[in-house]
């Protein structure tokens, strides 16, 4: 507690190590700040008076206070926990802040919600405080009225149909954290949530009742004349697939026979059909590893999209020495990279958006109706996401991305591509782990 080095070294650490706090600090069993990180905040040498601070320097266990006004002016979350030396004596306390109307690790793990539908997601605390919420003006509100609230501030998780402030009718899920008392809740509008089953039961309608009233009128020909109908529909459907046999089938007489005819002519068809699937299958549009959009649908995409003269952005990314990731943990874990990338860029891509391997540990989004500035913003949120998450590979990955637009900065598709590569490049040369746009 003597060493004031030590001491700057630990609150620094643990301020840095996963960007949990917005600051640290160190005190004495009097709550003299002994060592504070980052040390622009200047209140070392002081005696905190804050509400957190003799709370938790008072009870001299592990705290979590209830949002408060800072001696600096900010509305933060005090988290504290006792300091002990060997012979059980209290020398003082660690505590972190969360500074709850500034970018926080409540905005790094929930974020803005990733489907732009007006679904969102926010945090109470034990008395129904909010905590952490899009709209930071929301920060602070007293929302015990809420039933969504009501229950999760009970201790209760599960979902319910509720109102929000603005009169929407929403779907929310919530669940409590036990180690503090807070609650989670995610909410989306009801007709958002409901659209895809009503579409999905027109679907249905529209290709089921046609199909119903032609199988209809079929059963009811073939039941007025038997036989002689279904023979020609086996002859038809012969000639369709095998023109030689037609001459073969009328050597031959029966009913038995035209069952049969009718049998084989069904699983010729339905071989057919299985070789047109498998032929579907082979010209998939999905990468096997990583279940994106492969290359060749990214280049289609691109073609329609000039044709149509539609306005669009690139981002084209590329992971920083993933090759010494092959080398150190082999090529299954190398995959699994690549899996785990993939997913956090379908997680940030927006509605019509587009993600792509290009090759090997390159990848691509396509982004719609986008100019190279909101394109970059979606870059920077994926590489942020990346650089402070763990891989499979036990730590973080980085990336350096490139951003091109058409038709701002390129003529054609093949330009626009090389503009994005040589801001990709600028970025690797400029010491990787960040986002360029293509200058004009």
């Amino acid at each position: 507690m003597d060493d004031a080095q030590a001491l700057n070294q630990e609150t620094e650490r643990l301020r840095l190590q996963n960007q949990m706090f917005n600051s640290v600090v160190i005190t004495n069993a009097e709550g003299l700040v002994l060592s504070v990180s980052p040390p622009s905040i200047e209140i070392k040498g002081e005696i905190l008076t804050s509400i957190g601070a003799k709370e938790a320097l008072s009870k001299r266990t592990p705290l979590i206070s209830k949002p408060y006004e800072a001696m600096t002016g900010r509305l933060i979350i005090f988290i504290s926990h006792p300091i002990f030396s060997d012979s059980n004596e209290y020398l003082g306390m660690i505590a972190g802040t969360i500074y709850l109307k500034e970018p926080n690790a409540f905005k790094t793990l929930l974020g803005e919600h990733y489907s732009k539908d007006g679904s969102y997601v926010y945090v109470v605390d034990s008395d129904g405080r909010v905590i952490y919420h899009q709209d930071p003006s929301r920060i602070n509100d007293v929302v015990t009225k809420n039933k969504v609230v009501q229950s999760v501030i009970s201790g209760k998780s599960g979902a319910q149909l509720v109102e929000n402030t603005e009169r929407v009718k929403m779907l929310a899920g919530y669940s409590t954290v036990p180690s503090t008392g807070w609650g989670v809740v995610a909410q989306k509008p009801l007709d958002v949530a409901l659209a895809p089953s009503f579409d999905r039961v027109q679907e249905v309608i529209i290709k089921s009742v046609p199909l119903m009233i032609l199988s209809i009128i079929i059963v009811l020909w073939a039941a007025a004349r038997i036989a002689n109908p279904l023979q020609q529909l086996a002859n038809l459907t012969e000639e369709s697939l095998d023109k030689k046999n037609v001459e073969g089938l009328k050597s031959v007489s029966g009913w038995y026979f035209e069952a049969y005819s009718l049998k084989n002519a069904l699983v010729r068809s339905l071989s057919f059909l299985h070789g047109q699937v498998s032929f579907f299958k082979d010209q998939s549009t999905v990468d096997p590893l990583t279940g994106v959009t492969n290359r060749r649908t990214m280049d289609s995409m691109l073609a329609e999209w000039l044709t149509n003269n539609v306005p669009h952005a690139i981002i084209l990314l590329d992971l920083d020495h993933f090759k010494s990731v092959n080398d150190t943990y082999g090529h299954a874990v190398g995959d699994k990279v690549l899996q785990f990338l993939a997913s956090h860029m379908e997680a940030v891509a927006r509605e019509g958006d587009v993600c792509c391997r290009y090759g090997g540990e390159e990848f691509v989004i396509l982004l719609p109706n986008t100019a190279a500035e909101e394109a970059a913003q979606v870059a920077e949120q994926l590489r942020e996401i990346l650089a402070t998450t763990e891989s499979p590979c036990g730590r973080p990955i980085t990336l350096s991305a490139g951003i091109a637009a058409y038709p701002a900065m390129a003529d054609s598709t093949e330009e626009l591509i090389k503009a994005a590569d040589d801001a990709l490049y600028l970025a690797k040369q400029e010491g990787r782990n960040q986002v360029k746009v293509a200058e004009i």
